[in-house]
């Protein structure tokens, strides 16, 4: 991919030194870690982030405990390709809902190390990228890049662009209200990633060999492979992202279209 390093995205926020805890959560907040769980359960029920009207932060996404990063000039230009990807994805999807009529609300990416606590819960690194609609933020460990390239055999910059533009189309997917199984969700995420790609490719910021990448990447987490992978049988009944060529097939459909309403995996 053609971008340009340097600056972090003002959606982006740093826990990779906050050690895995629930943030501002603290005593220090004015609030124990009793109250912290109710306002999580009362934010979680009404779909709001309650922890503001206590002065709280952002809950558990919250980065004000965030302590001093280690880290490494590769990690940092990690850093800033995110950036890259994440501002420019949300500017696409910025043009795309103003051309329908409709108002794009950003979501947040959050760096973090071996563990975190989301609006959605406890998760660990090995669990992989994940979204929360609880708290609108797209979570991920960075050291997942190299697991892809060396677990999954996805190398390459946009195979990584492709995971966060997939995390980032279920955020499209909340705020256009979007439910449903959750292979089907998974596979219009992809188609959505898709989407990204194809404005991608319009401002001449694919390189050759980018559209492969992209596509060996969303066939190399399909779930047939994941399974084959562990050892497993293949066991369609228990996929919960999609079979290889699903998902590689559903971010074409979205590259080559770059149309969103051509992503309608509920009625393919």
């Amino acid at each position: 991919m053609r971008w340009t390093p340097g600056g972090r995205s003002s959606d982006l926020e740093d826990r990779r030194g906050s050690g895995g805890g629930f943030g501002g959560l603290g005593g220090g907040k004015g609030i124990g870690i009793g109250g912290a769980i109710v306002l999580l359960v009362l934010s979680l029920i009404f779909k709001q982030n309650l922890f503001t009207l206590v002065g709280a932060g952002g809950g558990p996404g919250d980065t004000t405990s965030a302590g001093a990063v280690s880290t490494t000039p590769e990690e940092e230009k990690r850093v800033e390709f995110v950036s890259f990807v994440l501002d420019d994805a949300q500017s696409t999807w910025e043009r795309l809902f103003q051309a329908r009529g409709r108002n794009y609300e950003h979501a947040k990416l959050v760096l973090f190390r071996d563990a975190i606590r989301s609006a959605c819960g406890f998760a660990e690194a090995a669990s992989g990228p994940f979204y929360c609609p609880g708290d609108e933020r797209v979570y991920i460990d960075l050291g997942f890049f190299d697991e892809l390239d060396q677990r999954f055999g996805a190398p390459g910059d946009f195979a990584q662009a492709y995971v966060l533009a997939h995390e980032l189309g279920h955020h499209v997917q909340r705020l256009l209200g979007t439910e449903g199984e959750s292979v089907r969700m998974e596979l219009q995420a992809d188609c959505y990633a898709g989407v990204w790609g194809h404005e991608t490719a319009q401002r001449q910021i694919l390189e050759a060999g980018d559209v492969e990448e992209g596509l060996g990447a969303a066939a190399a987490v399909g779930d047939d492979r994941i399974q084959q992978m562990s050892g497993q049988g293949v066991h369609p009944e228990a996929f919960t992202h999609g079979s290889s060529e699903q998902r590689a097939s559903w971010f074409r459909r979205g590259f080559e279209s770059g149309r969103p309403e051509d992503c309608d995996t509920f009625r393919s």
